[in-house]
């Protein structure tokens, strides 16, 4: 595989201009109050806290904004009551779409994403009628520029902490985890002072599909597009080869 990785195209980025990078934090500020409301404010006896604060350090949210969402929520009784709902479906050209929420309205939530799927000409379908073709799994990803380690020494690194698997791609180096191995992996690296632009759960597709028809293309990237401008979207996967 040559140029950017596949995996790193998996999830639709957010990250787009500062003013979409604002957007991703006010997201990963929701995460953070959800967590600390399900297990508590210290990520030492929380997972779910730890991996979204891993979340926000790679999306560069500075430490104090962190420390000040987890105070608010651990002191906020009145807090909105969010939940996550997962959308399954399908885009233009049989392509999986998988889309993670995070609600305070299911009513809105629900009509946003099927307005997304609708203007594109897809179609959302039952639970479960794309997650079997995704495989849920740990990813780290580190910049090449802003990595001092040698990628041996680096693979090394991982591997030893329980990683599954480390790619190298033309300007990152990709770590691929269990679930249940990402925190492990994740404070290793943390620990050797190994800089992550990248580190959450997420899910990497079994196959990858194609669309010729540049109809199809367009469809599909304005069902991603529409996603991406609802504030309830938190994640959207899909197994469309866009380097095909």
């Amino acid at each position: 595989m040559s140029g950017h990785s596949k995996f790193a195209n998996i999830k639709h980025k957010k990250e787009k201009n500062d003013a979409a990078k604002g957007k991703v934090f006010t997201i990963i500020g929701r995460e953070i109050a959800v967590a600390v409301k399900e297990g508590g404010p210290d990520p030492a006896n929380n997972f779910k806290l730890a991996s979204v604060i891993a979340k926000a350090k790679a999306a560069n949210m500075p430490n104090d904004t962190i420390e000040r969402g987890i105070k608010k929520a651990a002191g906020d009784s009145n807090a909105a009551n969010y939940e996550y709902i997962t959308y399954e479906g399908y885009g233009p050209g049989g392509i999986a779409i998988i889309v993670d929420t995070l609600t305070d309205n299911k009513n809105r939530t629900a009509a946003d994403v099927r307005a997304a799927f609708s203007k594109g000409g897809g179609n959302i379908g039952t639970p479960g009628c794309v997650s079997f073709m995704f495989d849920k799994k740990g990813q780290i990803v580190i910049d090449r520029e802003e990595c001092e380690m040698a990628s041996d020494d680096l693979m090394m690194e991982a591997l030893d902490a329980g990683a599954e698997d480390f790619r190298e791609e033309e300007d990152s180096f990709e770590i691929i985890t269990d679930p249940d191995s990402f925190e492990d992996v994740r404070m290793a690296l943390e620990k050797a002072g190994i800089p992550m632009a990248e580190a959450e759960i997420t899910q990497i597709p079994q196959t990858w599909g194609s669309l010729k028809d540049e109809k199809d293309r367009a469809s599909l990237q304005k069902i991603l597009d529409l996603l991406d401008d609802s504030d309830d979207v938190q994640n959207v996967y899909h197994n469309w080869d866009e380097e095909e």
